[in-house]
């Protein structure tokens, strides 16, 4: 159990923002000890536990109040938001600072014996992703209909399968 007087913080455990949010942490002064195999270290000199957990469960430990602040990108948090939205809940956050690491681009991507013609290729067809909300929420607005297929690893060979 963790104390509720330590300030908690959730970073990703593996991945692109892994090692960019322990080197901030530590420009920050915040001395860890973060052994491979441990999911939550505790700061040496301040009273913050860090939790390293995977990514895409950043927003809703912090929407949860499981955690009290979380190094996440936008991409992965604003599915959380459209995810939670759509079960009806209302979901509270805020932004203290936009990092300068990390970066995200979302893309499509069709089978190469395909012609691309913009969004309205993919009218009607079956579209594996990771960001199923994102996605509605982009070809919605292109008055696309479609099915997505939920994939969470290795999306990219989708349209080669």
């Amino acid at each position: 159990m963790l104390d509720n007087t330590r300030l908690r913080i959730a970073i990703q455990k593996s991945g692109r923002l892994s090692d960019d949010s322990r080197e901030l942490l530590a420009r920050c002064g915040i001395k860890i000890n973060l052994h491979t195999q441990r999911l939550i270290a505790m700061a040496e000199n301040m009273p913050i536990d860090i939790l390293r957990v995977r990514d895409d469960d950043i927003p809703g430990l912090v929407m949860d109040g499981v955690v009290d602040l979380g190094i996440i990108g936008e991409n992965v948090l604003e599915e959380e938001l459209l995810n939670r939205r759509a079960q009806g809940e209302d979901p509270r956050y805020f932004t203290l600072r936009r990092l300068d690491f990390g970066g995200c681009r979302l893309s499509l991507a069709t089978p190469v014996d395909e012609a691309w013609d913009g969004p309205a290729a993919l009218d009607g067809k079956r579209i594996a992703t990771s960001y199923p909300h994102l996605l509605k929420r982009y070809l919605d607005q292109k008055g696309v209909s479609f099915k997505s297929c939920l994939l969470n690893g290795s999306v990219e060979v989708a349209p080669r399968a």
